[in-house]
């Protein structure tokens, strides 16, 4: 502890336009375009931003919120009117097909076996090899820690350094940005299994996995998606550094440095090291992130809570760095460890995050009390988890103590319904809650 992170900080600036409803940013928006300076002097309206006699009346911070807002706006009403299931060859769709994405993720794949099948095995260099395992961590590391456990769920506190590393890691796995990301997976969680679910694993395992990127989102999506708070997340200017040069990074450090450094450090060739990082490495560690989304909802035990969809998945666990014990997750989304298991070999990111918690620059790592753990398998399990005592064991050598769980102030019956996924608690009252009950 001791430590104060930039989110900590108080700040004058507001970020009042990402609280607002759909229909209060249409009118921010409508006022916007009719603002202008008198005595005919160019005003910022003229760049989106209220202006009187010459002078802007938000701060840098709110025009970076609002830019990084509209980016990702949509018409809503025009959207949903107009929302229509593609047909084609005769198959029927649930939604508009994003053909641009169905292109390059096809490609991207029908490359990928190309290249296996092709790869010269003799030029085959065991530097080139390792290189590509490291990176393949380095991205695994930024989307389980950097983008799901810090920035989505808030399971612990980082200073500025490890936040540059976490959205630098998370960059370099060349998906969508932390904003998008983080609005998805929050909007996920609040209503799993729904319409609501970017990813539905009820519309089957290659939607849950790959097809919803292939396709526009439900109606339903952008709606709940936008009633979350995400000022959190736009008050970081880690993240708001990220999204304004967003392309330009992804280009950077997904595909251009991993490219370059094999070639100038060990003499690989410019397109064995392409490949090995821009096609085996990126292909291998998207559908490792996209197993998450597909095979831990559809596959596996459910020793926490067998009401909803999410599975504990030891394949996933181990391809993920973690991310695999996904019934637990869902059940206490805010614990850092993402799982109950200590076995820091199938959850590599928790034992980095311990390592940086080691030199101080992670804090208040949020766990459950085993009691409440106990509490809810033993009300809601599906009778798959270990014994008492198998478990005490897993835990005695790799946790610090226990915090208490965001409803530590709850009467002990309602500690164990509103830990659970049905409830559908919002993951931002939970750190609100965090915060009272630690102040």
């Amino acid at each position: 502890m001791g430590h104060l992170a930039m989110s900590d900080r108080s700040s004058t600036t507001s970020i009042e336009t990402s609280m607002s409803s759909p229909s209060q940013q249409q009118q921010q928006q409508t006022e916007l375009k009719h603002r202008v300076t008198t005595n005919g002097k160019s005003s910022a309206a003229a760049n989106g931003f209220p202006a009187k006699n010459g002078q802007p009346l938000v701060s840098a911070v709110d025009g970076e919120v609002k830019n990084i807002e509209q980016k990702h706006h949509v018409d809503l009403e025009e959207y949903t009117k107009n929302f229509k299931g593609d047909k084609v060859f005769g198959i029927q769709f649930d939604a508009p097909l994003k053909w641009g994405n169905i292109i390059m993720i096809f490609a991207l794949h029908f490359f990928f076996i190309y290249a296996y099948v092709t790869y010269p095995l003799e030029k085959l260099k065991v530097l080139t090899v390792l290189y590509a395992y490291i990176m393949g961590g380095v991205v695994g590391f930024g989307v389980t820690g950097g983008a799901h456990r810090y920035w989505t769920h808030r399971s612990f506190k980082a200073n500025l350094p490890l936040r540059i590393i976490l959205m630098l890691c998370y960059t370099t796995a060349g998906q969508n940005s932390l904003y998008d990301w983080v609005r998805d997976h929050r909007v996920h969680h609040k209503y799993s299994e729904t319409d609501a679910d970017p990813h539905n694993s009820n519309r089957g395992f290659f939607f849950a996995h790959v097809g919803w990127l292939m396709m526009h989102k439900h109606p339903e999506v952008l709606r709940r998606g936008r009633q979350l708070d995400m000022s959190d997340v736009l008050a970081d200017p880690v993240v708001r550094f990220h999204e304004k040069y967003f392309i330009p990074l992804k280009m950077l450090c997904c595909f251009i440095i991993p490219t370059v450094i094999p070639v100038y450090f060990w003499g690989e060739e410019w397109y064995l090291s392409f490949v090995m990082q821009c096609v085996f490495r990126y292909v291998y560690s998207l559908n490792f992130t996209w197993s998450v989304n597909s095979a831990a909802h559809l596959w596996g035990t459910r020793p926490y809570d067998k009401r909803i969809n999410p599975r504990e998945n030891v394949l996933v666990s181990f391809v993920a760095m973690g991310e695999g014990w996904h019934n637990y997750h869902h059940v206490f989304p805010w614990d850092y460890k993402a799982a109950e298991l200590g076995k820091y070999s199938l959850n590599l990111t928790t034992m980095i995050l311990d390592g940086f918690a080691k030199i101080g620059w992670c804090w208040d790592r949020k766990e459950p009390t085993k009691d409440l753990v106990r509490r809810t398998l033993d009300k809601y399990g599906d009778g798959t988890h270990p014994s008492a005592a198998e478990a005490e064991h897993q835990h005695h050598h790799e946790h610090l103590p226990e915090v208490p769980d965001p409803e530590y102030d709850c009467d002990d019956d309602d500690a164990e319904s509103s830990s659970t996924e049905s409830t559908k608690l919002d993951e931002n009252e939970n750190v609100s809650k965090k915060s009272s009950v630690l102040a």
